[in-house]
């Protein structure tokens, strides 16, 4: 395997974590990151104790603060900025992109104004040179464990194969496994419609109703994400893998879940604005519910978990209300 020159940009856990992860596989790293303290803590300590602390990071990773320097020379740019900031940035990134950089997005979200996910809003962005270069990688993933070397499988998706195959054998070690996928729409959309329905599931953790209701909640929830994204020209292969459901069990499950997190506070009765100000990360769920039901009604799609999801965070529903609407709904087949 060839060294790369990588950027990394977006210092969070997920953007540190992976940025670990290639300095340790051989590459020349550069992580930019927004808080200059985090910048210099990663440069000079090797650490980043605001987003992924009590992890040593490898001493070749460089933490930058200017745009610019992340990218100068970059032949792989690694995308893991907040969905709500993503198209800022990339517009601040862009003038310094290197022309044959491959780039993939590894932030998972629907932008709030246009719908689109990631790669869309890259492609919106970008210069028509850039974007046969564009790639999304999603899967079930958490920071902390993959800081930690614990074995991951995740995918990546282009239009492009052989970006797809170039990306793949970038991140690819013996700890982390990467398969390719040309379904980019799918895999973006995985990692977008599990945020909110891990907050639907930490809710059923919150108000403890069992395993019953736990995997009623995210088999129906598989069934949402699976009709919104064949009705946006998924494949239905890839939801039903590692950026769908894998992900989808993962982030309604693993205690790591921010979203599932939320969902549990709120199944004890805080409020969405006490849990959001206690959190120094992202719970991209929080922004997503609405993106995502505002996509699933531009297409037509019904989404009756996202809705009660919304009606809990933005309009003061309890819990066990929106569970009772969800129950006593009118009776349907299981496909429809």
């Amino acid at each position: 395997m060839s060294k790369l020159k990588v950027a990394v940009i977006g210092a969070g856990a997920w953007g540190t974590a992976l940025a670990d992860h290639l300095a340790r596989h051989g590459h020349m790293v550069r992580l930019w990151a927004y808080e200059p303290e985090v910048a210099q803590a990663v440069q000079e300590e090797h650490v980043n104790p605001l987003f992924l602390p009590d992890f040593a990071l490898h001493p070749g990773l460089e933490g930058v603060g200017d745009l610019a320097h992340a990218l100068e020379g970059a032949e792989l740019v690694v995308l893991v900025m907040p969905t709500h900031v993503f198209r800022d940035v990339l517009g601040q990134a862009a003038p310094h992109l290197p022309a044959g950089a491959n780039i993939v997005a590894c932030s998972k979200g629907i932008e709030g104004n246009t719908g689109f996910t990631m790669c869309q809003v890259a492609a919106d962005v970008l210069a028509p040179l850039h974007l046969p270069r564009l790639a999304a990688l999603s899967g079930p993933s958490f920071a902390k464990e993959v800081a930690a070397g614990a074995p991951t499988v995740v995918t990546v998706a282009s239009r492009v194969p052989e970006v797809a195959e170039a990306v793949q054998a970038a991140f690819t070690g013996p700890r982390f496994r990467v398969y390719t996928s040309g379904d980019l729409i799918g895999v973006e959309l995985g990692g977008a419609v599990k945020n909110p329905l891990a907050i639907a599931a930490g809710m059923v953790a919150g108000l403890e109703l069992g395993h019953n209701t736990m995997s009623a909640m995210i088999t129906r929830g598989l069934a949402e994400m699976t009709r919104l994204a064949l009705s946006l020209g998924a494949e239905p292969a890839t939801i039903a893998g590692l950026a769908g459901l894998g992900d989808l069990v993962l982030t309604c499950t693993g205690s790591l879940s921010r979203n599932r997190t939320v969902g549990t506070r709120l199944a004890k009765g805080e409020s969405i604005d006490q849990i959001t100000a206690s959190m120094r990360q992202v719970a991209e769920g929080v922004k997503n519910t609405r993106t995502v039901l505002a996509l699933a009604r531009r297409t037509g799609v019904e989404m009756p978990i996202i809705e009660a999801v919304e009606g809990v965070i933005y309009q003061g529903m309890k819990p066990q209300d929106a569970l009772h609407d969800l129950m006593t709904r009118e009776p349907k087949p299981e496909v429809y």
